[in-house]
């Protein structure tokens, strides 16, 4: 009698589960046409990213979510994963508005909800692209709408903390918010940079102490580089930033 191997048992599992993700993604998307208000189809998404979470067998911790501001600000997290968009949209709370590379805007089926959840497109491959998208982020931060940025602008499978881009916090500084570092740990581990289907395992998700960005030493340089001391304390990853010539 054929008899499947351990290895060969997660693969199947993790074939399934993609395959239920999918369905599920289609009936965010179906829910995101019908649903009248923005908050409702976030709150909607929000569920549908946890249960996403449980189906992947993917235990998650969290710590410091007393730190999270009840008004505005901008949180900023480490990335290693495209399973970080899915844990940032389980665990925070639908008030955010993500800022996201604008390649993922074309994405089938994807990106169609996260028009519709009202995330922030940047298109990093052009200088007019970059400015119409900053002026965008910059005009939700003087609205006052909460923001969600992965300063990396992205990743690949080298561990470490790449240099961050300044577009989250000169946002902040624009907007009065304060910055909200956060870590994800353990996301590279389950699902590595070139893997389609996560592993089941643990992941953390930590908040840090929110960083003031008013007054006359809150310049987005400034926050930048505290942000990034203050999660490199919190990470086993090295500084790729200090790695680069130059």
């Amino acid at each position: 009698m054929f008899r499947l191997t351990g290895r060969a048992l997660r693969a199947l599992y993790g074939l399934c589960a993609l395959i239920v993700f999918g369905l599920l993604m289609v009936l965010a998307t179906l829910l995101a046409v019908v649903l009248p208000t923005l908050a409702l189809r976030r709150g909607v998404t929000r569920s549908i990213a946890r249960l996403s979470l449980a189906l992947f067998g993917l235990r998650v911790a969290t710590s410091g979510m007393s730190n999270l501001p009840a008004g505005s600000c901008v949180v900023v997290a480490n990335h290693s994963s495209y399973i970080d968009g899915v844990l940032l949209q389980a665990l925070l709370p639908p008030r955010f508005s993500f800022v996201v590379k604008g390649e993922a805007a074309s994405l089938p089926i994807i990106g169609f909800l996260l028009h519709r959840i009202g995330v922030e497109f940047v298109d990093r491959h052009s200088h007019g692209g970059r400015q119409r998208g900053a002026r965008r982020v910059i005009q939700r931060a003087l609205e006052g709408q909460s923001l969600v940025f992965f300063p990396e602008g992205t990743f690949d499978g080298t561990p470490g903390l790449k240099r961050f881009h300044s577009g989250a916090f000169t946002a902040a500084v624009r907007g009065g918010m304060p910055v909200v570092p956060a870590v994800i740990r353990g996301a590279r581990r389950v699902m590595p940079s070139h893997a389609i289907i996560p592993r089941p395992g643990r992941v953390e998700f930590e908040i840090l102490e929110p960083l003031p960005a008013v007054g006359p030493d809150a310049t987005a340089d400034r926050l930048r580089d505290e942000a990034r001391r203050c999660m490199l304390a919190r990470l086993d990853d090295p500084d790729l930033a200090a790695q680069a010539p130059g």
